[in-house]
């Protein structure tokens, strides 16, 4: 359980440049098409469980997930997919773990940060990076493919 917070300007966008007009309009509809299209983002990244729930409440920029993920890597994933969208400052953690493991810590990318540089924060040795980068794949396609504002996964040392 916890609430993990974003930087709410960074990140998908995965809302078009109208929502703003319909949440005002209806705002309750608005937070359903936002909660189906973070449920559809964690669904194509392959990370969804079979009781994934999704709930966002634009007034306060939160995403709450729910379910049960079926490891540790997995929940702290769908966490950074829901969090990793525009639009979203802070999302809370309902979902429980199927198998116990320790928990990664999470870095949020400063400007002029690389993966490399983050890795000897992080383990002392710059050549460590690729373990970032598996850690957060699907979310990320390369390791050169970072921006500010972004939370990564930084996986416990092996």
């Amino acid at each position: 359980m916890g609430l993990f917070a974003f930087i709410k300007e960074a990140g998908e966008k995965l809302f078009g440049t109208g929502e703003a007009n319909a949440a005002a309009a209806d705002p309750a509809a608005a937070n359903a098409r936002a909660a189906q299209a973070i449920h559809n983002y964690i669904v194509a990244l392959k990370l969804a469980p079979a009781d994934l729930g999704v709930s966002f409440d634009a007034a306060k920029s939160l995403v709450v997930v729910s379910g049960t993920a079926p490891d540790q890597a997995t929940r702290e994933k769908i966490l950074l997919a829901a969090g990793n969208v525009a639009g979203v400052a802070e999302v809370e953690n309902r979902l429980s773990v199927a198998r116990a493991e320790p928990e990664a810590q999470f870095h949020t990318v400063a400007r002029g940060d690389t993966l490399s540089a983050i890795a000897k924060k992080y383990y002392g040795n710059a050549n460590q990076y690729p373990a970032i980068f598996e850690a957060n794949k699907p979310m990320l396609s390369h390791p050169d493919k970072i921006y500010p504002g972004q939370v990564l996964r930084i996986p416990p040392q092996a």
